[in-house]
């Protein structure tokens, strides 16, 4: 099977490169390989490989920036995704694209389903919506949230990061969803792949958390490591306490119940994976 994986350099792009299973060819390209602007080099790039899958891990992800660069944004998250279905239509290959929770607005009292009705609040959200809909009958479509990999820019790191540097943090306590190991994901999408999967499923870490809660079970895991050496207090703040130019969704739990029936496996809890993470990241000083 030959795959052609985009945002090879992202956290999600060397995970999957690290679980492909082994009857797969891949060529994976980063944004210096193919500027996913440019639709014509984009569409002569997809003509060239002629992959019997793409993934598209690419995306553009500065949440906040993007209210400024709506339109940079939507050229890559949701015209390149054109480009690429309409490119695969002359191959015949599948589409297989990566999504967020924030095409969805946050006021469902329930872990959002794959049917659910999208509602972006942002501009960011907008355009990932506008991706998924250049979707065709038989391409595959995965939406995940608050995605962290050791070695990459994430939260984790960036608490990490802070705590060594501050004896007190303030946290978003109101914002509610589930954290994801970006190798779990990427174990997930190729196993749905494997199986001739086609439509919407969701992909995230089990349990339920804050960014607060998620926090502090950073620190704690942190500290018994030797990640850092004191644990910082951290105090739990409404999001109105930390404006920023994009708004996020209150809640964005992902119901993840059909991808787990489909392959027949069972979830790993999201402080089980930080701890995984947070071992990784050690190792690599």
């Amino acid at each position: 099977m030959k795959v052609l994986i985009t945002g090879a350099k992202g956290q999600l792009g060397g995970a999957l490169r690290r679980t492909a299973p082994d009857s797969t060819l891949i060529t994976a390209l980063d944004a210096e390989q193919c500027d996913l602007t440019d639709s014509g080099a984009l569409r002569e790039k997809v003509a060239s490989e002629n992959p019997d899958i793409l993934i598209n891990a690419a995306a553009y992800t500065a949440v906040d920036k993007a209210e400024s660069e709506e339109e940079l944004a939507r050229s890559i998250n949701a015209d390149a995704v054109g480009v690429m279905a309409n490119a695969l239509d002359q191959s015949g290959g599948k589409l297989v694209h990566v999504s967020t929770d924030f095409v969805f607005d946050g006021t469902s009292p329930l872990a959002y389903q794959p049917e659910d009705q999208k509602a972006p609040v942002s501009a960011y959200g907008r355009t990932k919506a506008e991706g998924e809909g250049h979707l065709r009958a038989g391409d595959l479509l995965v939406r995940t949230a608050w995605v962290y990999e050791a070695g990459g820019a994430n939260f984790v790191r960036t608490m990490i990061r802070l705590m060594k540097e501050r004896d007190e943090l303030n946290v978003v306590v109101d914002q509610i969803g589930a954290p994801t190991l970006a190798t779990g994901l990427a174990q997930t999408i190729w196993a749905l792949v494997g199986r001739g999967a086609e439509g919407t499923y969701h992909h995230s870490d089990a349990g339920v958390a804050s960014w607060y809660d998620f926090a502090v079970a950073i620190s704690e895991e942190a500290l018994a490591l030797g990640l850092i050496d004191t644990k910082p207090r951290i105090r739990p703040i409404a999001t109105e306490e930390y404006p920023t130019p994009a708004q996020r969704p209150a809640f964005s739990l992902l119901d993840c119940s059909k991808t787990r029936m489909v392959l027949a496996d069972e979830p790993v809890h999201w402080r089980e994976n930080l701890r995984r993470m947070l071992k990784e990241e050690k190792a690599l000083g």
